[in-house]
């Protein structure tokens, strides 16, 4: 089906138990057009290099700073000189938050999170691991923006904005032919992480369910997406997300009966987690509560450095 459209899929492996990317290469209007660009690895560089080698790449579009998506961008850049193109917030991001002032700053959010001292070490470990996979960063050239036209392919498509899994996600649609690149606002298989850190957008889990409304109005029948493969029906999905986020929410609201941390309510959500995996973890689970929080059905308390969260 891709090749139909004009689009080749470049799937990155990844050392996660989210083990891929998919990426994209296509003719735009100035040349060619790369979509997201996997984590700076040696993988990654083995796999761009004779692309890029048979292909004159101007373009580079990132679709958000995680650095599955944006950490190979500054190399890709490097050797094509291609222009780089972000949603401004998301440039903002992922130039600044692995910096030492960003990272001691994410430190100290971690120890308000009630992790046994431990798993807290591990924890910042895990997330300073990171700096090398993002770096050196790209020159970020252009901004996308609401409304923007593409042509990628042999179809032309509108950059849509839709926060929640970042604070600058967007997505591509193309209307005639009612095909969506959900980018990792909608996946397949799996729910996309919509994490908060007492950092950007207050309530990300709202974000996300007015994104996913914003996109079920198009009703788009073809999506293709950046983890696992092209499907049918979005808004099917979208209804299943949703579904599932409700429940989520019941049951962290069960869970703050009596006052919580919120490790202490990531681990009646999540189970048998990797140290990688326990920090999406705490991410999702703080976004369920300051959902709740925000929407007056919970309090919280800072009590000896540490947040609680209570019901009410």
């Amino acid at each position: 089906m891709l090749s139909q459209i004009g689009v080749t899929q470049v799937t990155i492996p990844l050392p996660f138990r989210l083990n891929h990317v998919n990426c994209f290469l296509a003719e735009g209007a100035r040349g060619w057009t790369i979509i997201d660009a996997g984590l700076n690895t040696e993988v990654s560089e083995n796999i761009w290099k004779p692309i890029i080698e048979k292909h004159d790449v101007k373009d580079i579009i990132i679709t958000h700073y995680h650095p599955d998506h944006f950490g190979f961008a500054g190399k890709l850049q490097e050797l094509t000189n291609a222009d780089v193109w972000m949603t401004e917030v998301d440039a903002q991001a992922g130039l600044s938050y692995w910096e030492p002032e960003s990272m001691e700053c994410v430190k100290k959010n971690f120890y308000t999170y009630g992790l046994p001292q431990d798993n807290l070490s591990e924890l910042i470990v895990d997330e300073e691991r990171f700096l090398n996979r993002v770096q050196p960063y790209p020159m970020v050239n252009q901004y996308l923006t609401e409304g923007m036209k593409l042509l990628f392919g042999k179809h032309e498509y509108e950059v849509i904005f839709t926060p929640g899994h970042s604070d600058g996600l967007i997505t591509l649609y193309n209307n005639e032919n009612s095909i969506l690149f959900s980018t990792d606002h909608i996946l397949p298989r799996i729910s996309p992480n919509i994490s908060y850190f007492f950092r950007g957008i207050r309530n990300p889990l709202e974000s996300f369910f007015q994104s996913l409304n914003k996109i079920k109005c198009l009703d788009a029948d073809v999506v293709i997406p950046s983890h696992g493969k092209p499907f049918r029906n979005a808004n099917k999905r979208i209804e299943e997300l949703l579904a599932h986020h409700q429940e989520r929410l019941e049951i962290v609201y069960q869970s703050i009966k009596q006052p919580s941390s919120i490790i202490e309510v990531s681990r009646q959500l999540f189970k048998n987690l990797t140290i990688h995996e326990t920090r999406f973890a705490i991410g999702e689970t703080l976004a369920h509560l300051e959902y709740l929080f925000l929407n007056q059905q919970c309090t919280r308390r800072f009590v000896n450095g540490t947040w609680f969260y209570e019901a009410v």
